[in-house]
């Protein structure tokens, strides 16, 4: 599975990259978290594996994916469930455990996506990954939204 590192745009394959990274780096909590956007004609999906070093930073990668418009809410946000998890359960191939998937899904009833928040947080959570949602600061979802939206 090819991702970018958002520092410098090279594509690396995440399973071996991700796993020498974490054996180089101890003190890291990894997160996976997705994020999308309706513009046009077209839903811009953007996944993020964050590497929090400590109190250093993060180190991101991330893949762009763009797909034709999909204008039903559950549907999209589904699929952003559906990405994080098939990048977590990636990982976990290449011998590395995924600390959280963030989920951009809001606990507030008064926001659309608060239906999805508990289907979404069992699954996640049935194949033993921590499942984090808003209002909660969620890395991954933040770089997802920051690169969704260029």
């Amino acid at each position: 599975m090819k991702f970018r590192r958002l520092s410098d745009l090279e594509e690396v394959e995440i399973g071996t990259y991700v796993a020498e990274y974490l054996d180089a780096n101890k003190d890291t909590v990894l997160y996976v978290g997705c994020d999308s956007q309706n513009k046009g004609e077209v839903t811009n999906y953007v996944t993020t594996i964050v590497m929090h070093v400590g109190n250093t930073g993060c180190h991101v990668i991330y893949n762009r994916e763009v797909v034709p418009r999909i204008n039903d809410m559950w549907t999209r946000l589904w699929n952003e469930v559906e990405k994080s998890v098939q990048v977590a359960l990636y990982l976990k191939e290449y011998g590395v455990d995924v600390d959280n998937i963030d989920l951009d899904l809001n606990d507030d009833p008064n926001y659309g996506s608060n239906k999805l928040v508990q289907d979404a947080t069992c699954y996640v959570k049935s194949l033993g990954i921590a499942a984090r949602i808003k209002p909660e600061v969620l890395p991954a979802c933040c770089a997802a939204d920051n690169l969704a939206n260029k």
